[in-house]
């Protein structure tokens, strides 16, 4: 069970019944083959609940290579706006975007997604986000497993009773760290891509020490 409760629809759509038999197939367990998905959402809020996505964006990373070209970006339709979060990532209610409906918007999301293992900077929260937009068509919650690069980036620091671990790290923190540009910050193509980078910099950095397994990755 996900995070709401979920009325079980008696007539999933095609779209849903094709997303979910991709998960009968046994996954890979070779890292190299993984298909990755990197996933950034831009919304009104942090309301599960109360606000709506605006934006999604996600690319595929496959072999340590990002795949710009194999990429999904959509914004969507909604009357809930806020001029907080406006303020953050400029997507106003009457924009120069042009937007889709939530259903048919997540209908080419999990398309586009299918299978892969998701890779997101606080994971959660993009996740929980689908999954309540999921909820309002009375669809089940996502499959797919996930990857946190706030998570695995602390795997990366020295640990000593010495020094005290951050609880969590900003993006903005990551890409300072990696120097990479924040050209594109805050739209959800443009974070997918830098979170990309960043679990790139991250996996080459726990290679140093260990051989490094989808399986330990997901731990």
């Amino acid at each position: 069970m996900g995070l709401f409760n979920k009325k079980r629809r008696s007539d999933l759509p095609l779209f849903w019944k094709e997303y979910e038999a991709l998960f009968q197939k046994k996954p890979t367990e070779n890292l190299q083959e993984v298909r990755f998905v990197v996933l950034d959402t831009e919304t009104t809020g942090f309301d599960y609940a109360k606000d709506r996505i605006l934006s999604i964006g996600a690319l595929t990373l496959q072999n340590t290579k990002i795949s710009v070209a194999d990429s999904f970006s959509a914004y969507l339709e909604q009357e809930i706006h806020s001029e907080k979060t406006v303020k953050i990532h400029g997507i106003r209610k009457e924009g120069r975007n042009d937007t889709i409906p939530e259903e048919e918007a997540l209908q080419s999301f999990l398309t586009f997604l299918g299978n892969a293992v998701i890779i997101a900077h606080h994971a959660l929260f993009d996740i929980h986000m689908i999954n309540a937009a999921l909820d309002r068509l009375d669809l089940p919650d996502l499959k797919n497993q996930y990857l946190d690069t706030s998570t695995l980036y602390k795997k990366t620091r020295l640990r000593s009773n010495l020094l005290q671990q951050q609880e969590n790290y900003t993006l903005d923190e990551l890409a300072d760290k990696f120097n990479i540009s924040k050209k594109d910050r805050h739209t959800a193509l443009g974070d997918a891509y830098i979170t990309a980078i960043a679990f790139l910099k991250i996996l080459a950095k726990l290679r140093e020490k260990r051989e490094v397994t989808l399986k330990w990755l997901l731990k």
